[in-house]
């Protein structure tokens, strides 16, 4: 049987396109667009504006496309992981994190399925690199958490190097902060990297998210220990790159810093963070390492990184600690892996 096409995840432009060719008025694609992202309808059936003739030659090829999560596991400090499938040339899984904070709900999603930087303390790196996702399965991620209506921020930090992915994430952030999408604010929005280049150029100019670059070291030697990657992108240039853009109105960079005990946690490691970002408009975050399996690396003591905190801010550099969430369902930093299907989703 023929698959059909999901609308969800294509923009106005592509919408146009799908117009055209079912015989449609070139407006349709606007009407299109609002029953999608913001009355956020699951039938074409219930596109009421369109003639049912339109709506006949639509569902001829295409669905609205969105995919249920297959199962949900609940932290008991609220954070949801949802798991859901994705299809392609190696089938998978992935996972997306919805995180409540008081008034805030922040949607962690994922850009791939697998990861193929290689971080050797990342749960998702031990998957390997299955697929990118694909806009719609992105956007699939947004609309389908219980929490959606609820939402008042996303972060791409969840499986996959996001700008690895970079046209289906800039065509899902189009989406997302477009007038005719969603029509989010783009400060709502987080994209991490490690500072794959050159798509990270074209993602500062072509979008006005904010950036978070996964730092974790300040020496290219130790860095390389933890990210090998950084052989091919060096922070250094990474941030030489992000220094050319404009950060002192309402987009932000922040750097993203996991603490290792005896690794990356002594004044020598501050002293360079201070040299290397102190003049720069810009925040740290450090976020304590958490334990995966058969990983020599352990994390800072609390007391480390409370200390770690405050000699940088005393050097300058603005500093904050991220609060752990999910750790005990595995969805915090770092964890996130659908290697093993979860137990529940075979009861």
């Amino acid at each position: 049987m023929e698959t059909k096409i999901p609308l969800i995840g294509k923009t106005l432009a592509e919408l146009e396109q799908v117009a055209a060719e079912v015989g449609m008025p070139k407006f349709a694609a606007k009407q299109m667009a609002d029953w999608l992202y913001k009355k956020r309808v699951a039938r074409i059936a219930d596109m009421s504006n369109l003639s049912v003739k339109h709506r006949e030659a639509l569902e001829s090829c295409y669905c609205i496309g969105l995919s249920a999560p297959t199962n949900v596991q609940t932290s008991k400090d609220g954070t949801r992981k949802y798991l859901f499938e994705v299809v392609g040339k190696k089938q998978g899984s992935i996972e997306a994190v919805a995180i409540p904070d008081g008034e805030r709900t922040t949607l962690c999603v994922s850009s791939q399925a697998g990861c193929k930087m290689g971080c050797t303390f990342c749960m998702t790196a031990r998957m390997g690199f299955l697929q990118s996702l694909t806009s719609a399965e992105i956007i699939n991620q947004i609309f389908s958490v219980s929490e959606s209506a609820q939402l008042s921020n996303l972060v791409f930090m969840g499986m996959g190097e996001p700008l690895d992915n970079l046209d289906n994430v800039l065509k899902s952030l189009e989406i997302i902060t477009a007038p005719w999408g969603m029509a989010w604010s783009p400060t709502r929005v987080t994209v991490s990297t490690i500072g794959v280049q050159p798509a990270l150029q074209r993602f500062l100019s072509e979008s006005k998210c904010h950036l978070a670059v996964s730092l974790h070291a300040p020496f290219a030697g130790e860095r390389r220990e933890l990210m090998p990657m950084q052989k091919a992108y060096p922070i250094d240039e990474t941030i030489d790159l992000i220094r050319r853009y404009d950060w002192t109105g309402q987009r932000r960079v922040s750097f993203e810093y996991i603490m290792f005990a005896g690794v990356n946690d002594t004044p020598r490691h501050t002293a360079a963070l201070a040299k290397m970002l102190g003049d720069f408009e810009c925040r740290v975050n450090l976020i304590r390492f958490h334990q995966i399996p058969d990983s020599p690396l352990r994390g800072s003591s609390m007391p480390v990184v409370e200390k770690f905190k405050e000699m940088l801010l005393r050097q300058g550099v603005n500093t904050t600690i991220r609060a752990s969430r999910g750790e005990d369902i595995l969805a915090a930093c770092g964890m996130l892996s659908t290697a093993k299907k979860l137990a529940a989703n075979n009861s």
